[in-house]
């Protein structure tokens, strides 16, 4: 059974940072197939937004507000996904979500839509005061 835990999330001052980790488990192997991941995050009152991935050729994607602040990275040995969040704003209040999926090595997959997504974390809380 898959199942996505998140943590590493708090409340903290704007400018401030947090890493946010996913551990992964429960997934079978598939031959020709890929894991893929990625984070997402919800704020009160507002749709689910894409945050990061992990890109084929290890540059990551990113949403527009987050580039530069933000960096995805992964332990494939550790099946964990992490995000490593700098100069927080208020804006970035959100609980953050973790997603995963199984893709066939040729399909491109649309990191930021979350219909890709087939497993999900609980989510972990993230509050930046200003």
């Amino acid at each position: 059974q898959v199942k996505l835990v998140e943590s590493g999330g708090g409340s903290v001052q704007a400018g401030g940072s947090l890493r946010l980790s996913c551990a992964a488990s429960g997934f079978p192997f598939r031959n020709m197939y890929l894991r893929r991941m990625a984070w997402f995050r919800q704020a009160p009152a507002k749709e689910r937004e894409a945050v990061a991935a992990p890109s084929l050729n290890g540059d990551g994607h990113y949403a527009d507000s987050v580039k530069g602040r933000f960096t995805i990275s992964q332990d494939i040995a550790k099946n964990t996904l992490y995000l490593q969040t700098t100069s927080l704003t208020p804006e970035d209040t959100a609980m953050y979500y973790c997603a995963a999926t199984y893709t066939q090595g040729y399909y491109v997959l649309k990191w930021n839509n979350s219909d890709e997504y087939a497993y999900w974390g609980p989510g972990t809380q993230v509050t930046v005061s200003s």
